[in-house]
């Protein structure tokens, strides 16, 4: 037992070496966390300094095209607001709206009553001024013989000189009742087919080949002719379709008539509609102060596909390339001198390459030299990201 006991304590540290032990422990701590501190100051006071990563695009090949876009609307090109030119109750409308209908084919109906009388009250009144002219007619034969007697009896001194000569006054009396009678009659023809006309006016007829589109006047209402027509209905033809671009100032001199364009509509963003302009109108509008000139573009429409006030994007092609070279606009520069260059990536860094830049858009622009297929240019070097390293405190060398 006491040999064992003896064993034990041999293995048991002294108090001392205890001691020994747990100081050199500490002191290994604290170098471990000075040579981190030491560490990490060298890299912030003396690191490796900058380390970038560049945004790059690949050049590649596609079509481009440069345009200028403007909003439009749909319209017929032709079309006719079918009006009343007389007043009154609208008796009857023959068609409805969508119909198609040819041109002299009857539309409505205005009551005619009152124009129906007019017609007779002018046909009766020229029937009675013919019938004066015919007796003043008769009764100018009458004095023209009576005068010629007197003649013959004014030669065998057989009447005064003052019954020949009242003979004579009263046959040129009856010439100018004639004539006035045949003035009248004229006036009264006149008059007659103006209220004839009128008359006619009563039925509305096509004038054009169309399809009916709008109908402002019902059954019933009354038509007021005043100074100008009263609109009953809109005929269009609908076969080719116009559309009104609404261009601002900025981009307006861009254009010309007889330049290629085309649009797509809401409905049918899918579908391109080419054309070419036909008319820049002179005269603006002004929206929210933007100052817009109306651009018209004709477009056949056998289909019947585009509708009355369907809203168009419009792009008119002030240029295009076929598989051409492109890279992202923002990618191209321009130097003091205005030439065009681009950084391209070589090895890992960017390098200034000059190059020939062509069309472009809102987001690739044309390559024509200095790139070739495949190249990877920075797209946007201001965003590239830094990790940046302080070389030492403020103030040292």
């Amino acid at each position: 037992m006491d040999q064992m006991r003896q064993d034990v304590d041999l293995k048991k540290p002294s108090p001392t070496a205890w001691l020994i032990q747990h100081r050199a422990w500490r002191w290994g701590a604290v170098a471990l966390v000075a040579l981190a501190v030491i560490f990490t100051g060298y890299r912030y006071f003396f690191g490796s300094g900058e380390t970038t990563t560049y945004k790059t695009a690949t050049v590649t090949r596609g079509d481009i095209e440069q345009t200028v876009t403007a909003l439009g609307s749909i319209q017929p090109k032709d079309y006719v607001a079918v009006g009343a030119q007389v007043s009154g109750q609208l008796q009857k409308v023959y068609v409805n709206i969508g119909d198609a209908v040819k041109k002299g084919e009857l539309l409505a109906q205005i009551d005619p009553s009152v124009y129906e009388s007019q017609v007779d009250g002018a046909k009766a009144g020229l029937a009675k001024l013919q019938a004066e002219l015919q007796g003043e007619e008769a009764n100018c034969e009458l004095k023209q013989i009576q005068y010629r007697r007197y003649v013959n009896l004014a030669k065998q001194n057989a009447v005064s000189q003052d019954t020949l000569d009242q003979a004579r006054a009263e046959m040129k009396q009856s010439a100018a009742n004639i004539a006035s009678y045949k003035a009248q009659i004229d006036q009264q023809k006149s008059a007659l087919k103006g209220d004839e006309a009128n008359l006619g006016y009563t039925k509305i007829y096509a004038p054009m080949d169309g399809t009916v589109t709008a109908q402002k006047t019902l059954e019933g209402q009354t038509v007021v002719s005043s100074q100008s027509a009263t609109e009953i209905m809109t005929i269009s033809d609908l076969d080719t379709m116009t559309v009104e671009a609404e261009v601002a100032e900025a981009d307006v001199n861009k254009l010309s008539v007889g330049m290629p364009v085309y649009f797509t509509t809401l409905g049918m963003s899918n579908t391109k509609w080419r054309s070419t302009v036909r008319q820049i109108e002179p005269t603006p509008t002004t929206e929210n102060d933007v100052v817009l000139y109306t651009v018209l573009i004709d477009i056949p429409n056998p289909q019947r596909k585009l509708m009355i006030d369907m809203t168009a994007q419009v792009f008119f092609l002030l240029g295009e390339a076929k598989d051409t070279l492109m890279v992202p606009v923002n990618a191209v520069k321009t130097d003091k001198d205005g030439n065009s260059y681009v950084m391209v990536m070589r090895d890992g860094q960017p390098q200034k390459q000059a190059v020939e830049a062509g069309l472009k858009n809102r987001v690739d622009i044309q390559i024509k030299s200095g790139l070739k297929e495949g190249d990877k240019v920075v797209s946007n070097p201001t965003a590239a990201v830094s990790k940046n390293y302080r070389r030492g405190p403020p103030g040292f060398l």
